[in-house]
């Protein structure tokens, strides 16, 4: 079955140009998954949730698997390697709080997906991924598909991108035992990153749960740590440098970097009873 296609710019999606791609129209699909698999979980960024919407995960999945893309599961991509589960990315995205004007890196690009969904909420979005099968097949879908505020590179996702920096934030889709230093290092001041701590196996989505380190204001933002089971977790690091003192005078405080800096910061979170 044949379908047309709109052009995704960075303002958001517009029906510019039409083309024909294999495949059925899956707008409904996608509001299903919005409605069932985000919003029904409590995810409540109304920008996120149209970003959702909008960006075509049949495009960022193997062909032969289109037709699972708004299941509630990882799918293939490719060398060996998957794309996350819907709530997965949409977790993430929300605990790292993307704000129009913002500059983002996301390490461990894989299909491309996230950095699709990244666009449509910050100024310019860079990205980057050790496979390069994999990052010229994204690069090929985002010069396809009209995302032309995504800047992909193909490297060693632990050294970021210095010449980019500095990031308002960093989402790491792949995780590892620690926080790579020069990510932080290419943090700007009150920057925020995500990423997955711990074992290598994580838990599946039913037992994922959010986690708020006390000292924080109630509801969703940059101060969620949420957790992925007892064995994997997501931090969000704040950066250790202040803005120069003139900034600072200007500028609200950050209260997770306040926080990080309190006697709370280096006691171990509570589990939940």
């Amino acid at each position: 079955m044949m379908g047309t296609r709109a052009v995704i710019g960075r303002g958001g999606l517009h029906d510019t140009e039409a083309v024909v791609l294999p495949g059925k129209d899956r707008a409904q699909e996608r509001a299903s998954m919005v409605e069932q698999q985000l919003i029904g979980r409590g995810i409540r960024d109304e920008r996120m949730l149209a970003a959702f919407r909008e960006v075509p995960r049949e495009a960022f999945v193997d062909e032969s698997v289109a037709d699972l893309a708004y299941d509630d599961s990882p799918l293939p991509i490719g060398e060996g390697q998957t794309i996350s589960q819907p709530y997965v990315v949409a977790l993430m995205i929300e605990a790292l709080g993307v704000r129009p004007g913002d500059r983002v890196l996301e390490v461990g690009a894989g299909s491309g997906y996230a950095a699709a969904i990244l666009s449509r909420l910050a100024e310019r979005v860079y990205a980057i991924d050790r496979q390069p099968a994999l990052a010229q097949a994204a690069r090929d879908r985002f010069a396809r598909l009209g995302f032309d505020n995504v800047d992909l590179r193909t490297g060693d996702g632990t050294l970021g991108l210095p010449n980019a920096a500095p990031f308002d934030a960093i989402l790491v889709s792949a995780g590892g035992p620690g926080i790579p230093g020069p990510l932080i290092d290419q943090l700007a001041p009150g920057g925020r990153l995500v990423i997955p701590v711990g074992k290598a196996r994580a838990a599946p989505a039913a037992d994922r749960e959010v986690r708020r380190w006390p000292g924080l204001p109630a509801g969703p933002g940059p101060g969620d740590v949420r957790a992925a089971g007892r064995r994997r977790r997501l931090e969000i690091a704040g950066r250790r440098r202040q803005p120069p003192a003139a900034a600072r005078k200007r500028r609200r405080p950050n209260s997770l970097l306040s926080w990080m800096r309190s006697p709370a910061a280096r006691r171990p979170a509570r589990r939940p009873g």
